[in-house]
């Protein structure tokens, strides 16, 4: 299905999803301010919503994704809710993890996401597993692995594609090629100019596609998700996007310009090319595309306020759910 035959209503839903995550993780900025969080800098994805959007937008809900550390956009659009993932970052009793997690191990087993890993490259071998469960347990699900660009220099990167190609499991692999390894610019350290080209080595469809277009995004994926779920085995998918902030919070960016920076916020944000476009096509009326952005700030500072109020865990609990 191309973006042509989607109705008004599945359009305003891809940028309502956006709109929520850039929400929630500014709220998620503001409260690493005010020093709620347990855990270290937290790892936000503002600037990369159009990839958790446009990929989970074509999922099922008993499809499976696996995460990584900058994972609590993906994890909002697969299904989770607010009010849980932030209780979690500050370590409450609520949280999806019982706040024994924090922000890079958020999962939410009920809609499909098997978790957010704080090893690079970590989650790779973990959504070949998913995919051998569901090729085992003959069904048609489809599992979903989210990784940098920094991860695909990792051995866990050829190891898992070529386990997915050898046995056709019905695994996508979405690169989120955010030009930065951290501090360490792509393509100074990958002997390819583009990551998809390496699937070449495993006989296994590699597309690039612009991150920053939510329906660009939406358009491959559906068609990698159908791939797979037919069992023509695994794709992968290289979405070239940026992240506005540092690597974490900490992260005072040296490496790059504040030039650089502002271009992209200014001429390819995903969330203003998108409002434009559904604009221009007389999908959206501008004051409601105010209305979705005050709704998704009420929403994350509603699950703020539900966090901060959250009871701590009980110290004599520490032991449970550790294997």
């Amino acid at each position: 299905m191309t973006h042509e035959q989607l109705s008004p209503e599945r359009l305003r839903s891809l940028l309502t999803t956006m709109v929520r995550i850039r929400a929630l993780e500014e709220r998620i900025q503001t409260l690493y301010m005010e020093n709620h969080l347990i855990s270290m800098s937290p790892h936000l994805s503002i600037g990369q919503e159009a990839v958790a959007a446009g990929v989970c937008a074509v999922l099922r809900r008993d499809d499976y994704i696996v995460t990584t550390h900058r994972g609590h956009g993906h994890s909002l659009a697969k299904g989770a809710e607010m009010r849980p993932m932030l209780a979690e970052l500050c370590g409450r009793e609520t949280g999806y993890c019982r706040g024994r997690g924090g922000s890079m191990h958020i999962a939410d087993v009920k809609t499909g996401n098997l978790g957010a890993n704080g090893i690079v490259g970590a989650g790779l071998p973990i959504a070949c597993g998913a995919g051998l469960s569901i090729k085992y347990r003959g069904r048609d699900q489809v599992a979903v692995c989210f990784f940098g660009d920094g991860a695909s220099n990792q051995g866990t990167f050829h190891e898992s594609l070529n386990m997915a190609a050898a046995f056709k499991l019905p695994v996508v692999f979405v690169c989120e090629n955010n030009l930065y390894a951290l501090s360490t610019l792509h393509e100074k350290v990958s002997a390819t100019a583009d990551v998809a080209d390496r699937a070449k080595g495993y006989d296994i469809p590699g597309v690039v596609v612009d991150g920053m277009d939510v329906l660009a995004v939406y358009e491959t994926a559906a068609e990698a998700v159908a791939y797979a779920r037919e069992e023509h085995g695994p794709s992968l998918i290289e979405c070239k996007t940026y992240r506005y902030l540092g690597h974490g919070l900490s992260d005072h960016r040296p490496y790059r310009t504040r030039e650089e920076e502002e271009e992209w916020r200014r001429d390819r944000d995903c969330l203003d090319r998108f409002q434009r476009l559904l604009i221009a096509q007389n999908c959206l009326m501008p004051e409601e595309f105010e209305e979705i952005q005050k709704a998704a700030v009420r929403e994350a500072e509603d699950a703020a306020e539900y966090a901060l109020a959250s009871p701590w865990p009980q110290p004599e609990a520490v032991t449970e759910n550790i294997y």
